[in-house]
């Protein structure tokens, strides 16, 4: 009963946390696109180079609501209608909804940064546990040396430079876009692979950079774990190093790892940006930079609302695990 009512606990404190965090990036969501420099009035009349007059401006600031006050009215007016779960219209798309632009992007980005997580954390995680716990060997030295120079390496330089020697140099497969030009029309089995040959250079840039990241980090946690004193006791028991790692070592060193892995599937809604951006990958990232450019506030205000969301979400289920995997953590 005592356990139970402490996973409740834990559960009412997180839940609370969460509601809380989501609010005020709710908030923050709202102010800080508005201090973005430029007018959206602008582009909606085309920009500068049809010269478009004063009194046409305000027209179209009055039609979007954006010559209203920031605080209470504006401020008010998103705060409600998010809870309803109307993220408004796009001002780039000629008032396409913001959810639809959302949705229709989506999948293309769940399908990379999700691919990508799951080859990352199954090779990673596990690369750097052994690493950790045979220290000193030469997996772990080759491990930690490849690892950290993927971590360091910025992750659109590494894309270009897969472009340029599997796309432009060898030619085995396509350097942007998530399709080919009438991939519509192929049977099942050729669009399918059409679509994983355009997903493998992409998936693969995003796999590199997470690999280095958990590798390091499951490294550094199982090391810690083989240094502890009951890791000393359950040695001199006697008991095998499978029975150790199984037992002792592989639990405590996953607390580290497991908040990151939540953390990091938190933004595979949002994706890469800059993956996405060199790869003219259709997604989440490639709209967000379309929205910047654009001064699109309400798309910008959904596309960070997503990821708050998610992030925040993720937190909260790593929350939940770590108390499991901890006992402490519910007390």
């Amino acid at each position: 009963m005592a356990g139970n009512g402490g996973t409740s606990q834990l559960i009412r404190r997180v839940l609370l946390r969460a509601v809380v965090t989501l609010l005020i990036v709710a908030m923050l969501n709202f102010v800080l696109f508005r201090i973005i420099p430029g007018d959206p009035a602008s582009l909606l009349l085309g920009g500068a180079r049809i010269g478009a007059t004063p009194e046409q401006i305000a027209v179209q600031r009055h039609n979007w609501g954006l010559d209203r006050a920031l605080f209470p009215d504006q401020v008010v007016d998103y705060m409600s209608a998010t809870l309803r779960g109307d993220l408004g219209y796009s001002f780039k798309f000629r008032g396409e909804r913001v959810s639809d632009l959302l949705l229709e992007r989506l999948p293309a980005t769940v399908v990379l940064a999700g691919l990508a997580q799951l080859i990352a954390i199954l090779c990673g995680v596990m690369l750097g546990l052994y690493a950790g716990w045979r220290r000193g060997g030469l997996v772990d030295k080759m491990a930690t040396g490849l690892s950290l120079a993927l971590y360091s390496t910025p992750s659109f330089w590494l894309g270009m430079l897969l472009v340029v020697f599997f796309s432009t140099g060898l030619g085995w497969l396509p350097g942007y876009g998530a399709y080919s030009p009438g991939a519509a029309e192929l049977g099942p089995a050729d669009w399918l692979a059409d679509r994983v040959r355009h997903l493998l250079l992409p998936a693969s840039t995003l796999a590199l950079g997470l690999i280095g990241q958990y590798v390091v980090v499951a490294r550094a946690a199982m090391s810690d774990v083989v240094t502890e004193d009951y890791m000393i006791t359950a040695r001199a028991k006697g008991l095998t190093s499978g029975q150790m790692l199984m037992r002792h070592a592989f639990r405590n060193a996953m607390l580290p790892v497991a908040t990151l892995v939540m953390l990091n599937l938190g933004y595979v809604v949002a994706g890469a940006i800059t993956v996405e951006s060199v790869f003219a990958w259709p997604g989440i990232g490639g709209l967000t930079v379309e929205a910047l450019n654009a001064r699109d506030y309400p798309v910008l205000q959904g596309i960070f609302l997503l990821l708050g969301v998610s992030i925040i979400a993720a937190n909260f289920v790593a929350d939940l695990a770590y108390g499991l995997l901890d006992p402490r953590v519910r007390q």
